[in-house]
């Protein structure tokens, strides 16, 4: 049976502000476990920004980190998926660019992120994050 996004999403993501600054954001990602975070114009979707992007975008740099924001370590390219495509779809997306994460549209709305670890436990439920029942944060 061919499972749609919305059956292994997460939904209701996390959303701030393009001028929110990468050490607000990674303060609440550290504090609610999670490792991306989606970055909201109103409520329109402007980018997903992760744990990775802060420290490869940001604190690669080096120097001082105040006053840079999550609009400066979002990728230029933002991939996205609807809650009706199939998992083959996310499963295929994330492959072919690359990425772990997938923010989930519905309408222009995001309503979601779907993560590789949302995927291995749908796959293997014998693996990792098919045992405890939830993605792997570290995924």
């Amino acid at each position: 049976m061919v499972r749609q996004v919305r059956e292994v999403m997460t939904d209701q993501p996390l959303g701030v502000g393009p001028g929110t600054t990468v050490q607000q954001v990674a303060t609440v990602m550290r504090d609610e476990n999670i490792r991306a975070v989606l970055v909201l114009e109103g409520s329109r979707l402007r980018g997903l920004v992760t744990d990775r992007d802060l420290t490869v975008r940001i604190l690669a740099d080096g120097g001082d980190v105040t006053g840079r924001t999550v609009a400066e370590a979002c990728g230029s390219e933002l991939v996205t998926v609807a809650p009706d495509d199939d998992v083959d779809r996310a499963v295929h997306l994330m492959r072919s660019k690359e990425l772990r994460r997938l923010p989930v549209v519905d309408d222009g709305q995001p309503v979601g992120i779907i993560a590789l670890g949302d995927l291995v436990a749908e796959r293997d439920p014998a693996s990792a994050p098919g045992r405890t029942g939830a993605a792997d944060p570290d995924a």
